[in-house]
């Protein structure tokens, strides 16, 4: 078994589709869309694996309330950069452009060295080895 791919509902797209790929080097495929359930989609995908990020928008979808990351339910993603350099790297990147660190780069308690960032809409995003 394997994750085939995780989805998120979205505010804004486009901006988030060029934010997965600009930073993590994702690919997109064409714009779906259902006019019919006024739904719109693209799937993103990694060149070295076949798991996949959805990214969703509809006009009827509503906003939570507080924080993404504090709350029952998933509360971030993980994305392997192969190594600390690339995880400084990125993570500076991020923090240059303008992006949320939530984390600085460490090693947590059980073992893992990551980052923590946000997404252009506070999605968490870990920024692992």
């Amino acid at each position: 078994m394997k994750i085939e791919h995780i989805a998120i509902w979205v505010r804004d797209i486009e901006k988030m589709k060029d934010f997965y790929t600009k930073y993590f080097g994702m690919k997109s495929n064409d714009l779906y869309v259902n006019q019919k359930k006024q739904f719109s989609s693209y799937f993103l995908s990694f060149d070295d694996s076949s798991s996949r990020i959805e990214l969703m928008t509809r006009a009827d979808i509503i906003e939570l309330e507080g924080s993404h990351s504090i709350g029952f339910g998933y509360t971030h993603i993980s994305i392997s950069v192969g190594n600390r350099e690339n995880v400084h790297v990125l993570t500076e990147r991020l923090r240059t452009d303008g992006f949320t660190i939530f984390g600085e780069p460490r090693v947590t308690g059980d073992g893992y060295y990551e980052s923590v960032i946000e997404d252009p809409e506070g999605n968490h995003i870990e920024i692992a080895e």
